[in-house]
């Protein structure tokens, strides 16, 4: 990849491409093999880095360690070859962005599994439905950008008129999960799960993720284990018990 597609990566995730970028980029990533897997790649290490440098601090001791170790390297590499030349410091963004991509599917091999290596919602589409279409949309962006806090305001405030609707209630319990209000989302996520609808092993899958992000991993074990082999999250499932174990 060339350097100037990470750049494409972060100005397409951080919103700032034109409405006329943004079409070019998605239709790359639909006709662009290597394009699409070098932007997932770069899209699970950037979700990585959240998870696990959590404050400020962290992140600017881990980028000078990233920008050290990168320019000792290429300082090396350049002067054996050309001692005259100066060194591209695009260089040293591409050294640390190939040490995060090691460093994260390292983590994910042999480090203990978190909530952040699993919590792929990926993007929701709403049903509409009549008077509740301005609500349910704005619930939408706002998962979608993961504005967590206002969506589940808007979830909440659609619930009301919608009570059963279990497609909400799961995305409000994922949304409070989020938000670490972790009793009143196990709870509605019991529910969904004492329901049937086709809800309910997305309800079971999420509920565990919840747990994990409690550190409670032997519940998390116990709710991964009523998974049904037939739901799409099953393999994944038996992979993080395993680590769990």
């Amino acid at each position: 990849m060339q350097e100037q597609d990470y750049i494409l990566f972060e100005d397409y995730l951080s919103g700032a491409l034109d409405a006329v970028e943004i079409v070019a980029f998605e239709n790359r990533l639909q006709n662009d093999l290597e394009f699409n897997k070098a932007y997932k790649t770069y899209v699970h290490a950037s979700k990585f880095l959240e998870t696990h440098l959590e404050n400020e601090e962290k992140q600017k001791a881990f980028k000078a360690n990233l920008e050290s170790v990168s320019s000792k390297y290429f300082a090396k590499e350049e002067s054996s070859k050309i001692r005259f030349k100066g060194i591209n410091p695009w260089y040293y963004s591409l050294a640390a962005a190939a040490i995060l991509v090691i460093g994260f599917f390292f983590a994910q091999q042999f480090s203990n599994p978190v909530y952040g290596d699993y919590a792929n919602y990926g993007t929701i589409s709403l049903t509409v439905r009549g008077q509740q279409s301005e609500v349910l949309s704005k619930a939408e962006t706002a998962f979608n950008s993961r504005n967590y806090k206002e969506a589940e305001t808007y979830f909440s405030q659609a619930l009301k008129t919608d009570t059963n609707n279990m497609e909400l209630q799961l995305y409000r319990a994922v949304s409070l999960v989020e938000l670490n209000n972790y009793n009143e989302a196990d709870a509605l996520f019991d529910d969904i799960i004492q329901t049937p609808s086709v809800y309910k092993n997305k309800a079971i899958w999420y509920l565990a993720l919840s747990k994990l992000k409690q550190g409670d991993d032997a519940a998390s074990i116990n709710v991964l284990k009523t998974l049904p082999k037939d739901s799409e999250d099953f393999k994944e499932a038996q992979k993080l018990i395993n680590k769990l174990k």
